[in-house]
């Protein structure tokens, strides 16, 4: 999977003219927190909510922040690996595309880049994976564990992040030792749990297995 088929069309990017104003509004319609910036087709950077509220003034023009993460991109021919790779080294939520004369094609979020990749091992291995989405307070893995556990099937390997759309709340993705998800759903929805994410087959081979562990040790981080 290249970066050129993961790239979210549906995020604009920021001219150096733009006010703080118009970032917070792309920002709040989008539900992100980072949006590119970009001069005649040149990727500056990103410039994020948190450095906007903190000069507390929507006049600014985006040309008197401080941008980050300038070198935070890929080429449209680069692996999935290599967007996660920047995004982890670089410790943001969206990255940058360009083409081969370094021309700005456009960002790939975090979140998109989890679901096709999860979509993609899903062709693959055995069992299934379930993405779930809930306020902090109310995870529980062992909650979890035994609703998964009354149908018959165990939890192997778990992980959380902040979701990125909303910071009061995680997204937990388990793998489960069976690709039947069906009456597994249906309970931990019956107990309140939101299901965003269900992916699931049956047989497993080398280079598969090598992206699920990619995948995982993202969201370790």
């Amino acid at each position: 999977m290249r970066a050129e088929e993961l790239i979210n069309h549906r995020v604009p990017p920021l001219k150096m003219s733009d006010d703080a104003h118009k970032a917070i509004l792309w920002m709040e319609e989008l539900r992100c927190n980072q949006l590119p910036v970009v001069d005649s087709e040149k990727f500056l950077g990103l410039i994020s909510e948190d450095i906007i509220l903190e000069q507390n003034d929507l006049k600014k023009k985006i040309a008197d922040f401080d941008l980050i993460c300038e070198r935070c991109y890929v080429s449209v021919a680069s692996h999935f690996y290599e967007v996660i790779k920047t995004a982890s080294e670089n410790n943001v939520q969206t990255v940058g595309v360009l083409d081969k004369d370094e021309k700005y094609c456009g960002v790939i979020t975090v979140q998109d880049t989890i679901a096709a990749v999860a979509q993609s091992i899903s062709i693959k291995m055995p069992g299934g994976i379930l993405i779930l989405s809930m306020e902090q307070r109310d995870y529980s893995l062992s909650e979890i564990s035994r609703l998964v556990e009354e149908n018959n099937a165990k939890i192997i390997s778990s992980n959380v992040i902040e979701d990125p759309i909303d910071r009061d709340k995680i997204k937990v993705t388990i793998k489960i030792n069976t690709h039947e998800l069906n009456r597994i759903v249906a309970t931990l929805e019956r107990f309140g749990y939101h299901i965003t994410g269900r992916f699931e087959d049956s047989k497993p081979d080398d280079s598969q297995r090598e992206k699920l562990d990619m995948l995982f040790k993202y969201l370790e981080i």
